[in-house]
């Protein structure tokens, strides 16, 4: 790969203000097309949703995901995870780049909670393999997570080869910092903020981050440079901050 990948990891609270009083899928889509990211990863994106759309006149007439790939990301794939009576929403991958296959696994680890794991193969020009790139929103419970953490890693030793490109992003709600030990040890997996800046970012709430709940974690790229977007301009677009990365791939 000759030249950089950018990506960014972003959970975008179904495209509505902290408190559902605003729809903001449309700065949503300002924002993420000044970034210049080749590979997008998403939370919480309303795949549809009755209601909201009668009651905001811009509701758009597509899938959010859709929506937001608009002219710039010509591939796209949605994991639909929480159904309910007014729509669904779920995990979504934009790319630049062919998404060449993708399945999106059921990862729930109870009945209260619908979260899924969705994986994509990506051709990038330059790179002689797909690069495996997997979107993942974890539960609220540790013990929870623990299991989904364990899901992750067996579908990684079974799907992804050990010298292929693998990128792992997304909002891990990881309140206890245990993932990132677990991933380094389980796959060789390094976090691209606690590579590039010695911890992983702060990234809730959008406001005024404090916690370390999103992601990005890298295996075959060096990490060249990380943001996090939590700046006037992206304050009160989602609860949560923007991250992205600059790759190359390792020698």
């Amino acid at each position: 790969m000759s030249q950089a990948l950018h990506i960014a990891s972003y959970n975008i609270h179904k495209g509505m203000s902290q408190f559902n009083r605003r729809l903001m899928v449309h700065e949503l889509r300002d924002r993420l097309g000044g970034l210049g990211t080749d590979i997008v990863f998403l939370q919480e994106v309303q795949g549809s949703h009755g209601l909201r759309a009668s009651r905001f006149q811009h509701w758009p007439g597509r899938p959010q995901h859709e929506f937001l790939a608009g002219q710039i990301y010509t591939d796209f794939a949605y994991g639909k995870n929480c159904v309910y009576d007014t729509g669904h929403h779920g995990n979504a991958i934009l790319s630049r780049y062919k998404i060449t296959s993708w399945e999106n696994e059921n990862i729930s680890a109870h009945a209260f909670e619908s979260r899924g794991m969705l994986h994509c193969e990506i051709e990038v020009p330059g790179l002689g393999t797909p690069v495996h790139c997997i979107n993942v929103h974890l539960g609220l419970t540790a013990r929870g997570r623990k299991r989904q953490l364990a899901m992750i890693a067996d579908r990684v030793h079974k799907l992804v080869p050990d010298d292929a490109p693998l990128i792992l992003a997304g909002d891990f709600n990881d309140w206890q910092m245990r993932a990132c030990r677990y991933f380094n040890d389980e796959l060789g997996l390094s976090e691209v903020f606690g590579t590039h800046q010695g911890k992983p970012a702060r990234s809730y709430p959008s406001i005024f981050p404090l916690f370390q709940l999103d992601r990005i974690y890298v295996r075959r790229f060096t990490v060249k440079a990380v943001e996090v977007h939590s700046g006037t301009l992206w304050r009160g677009v989602s609860d949560h901050a923007a991250l992205t990365a600059t790759l190359s791939a390792a020698a």
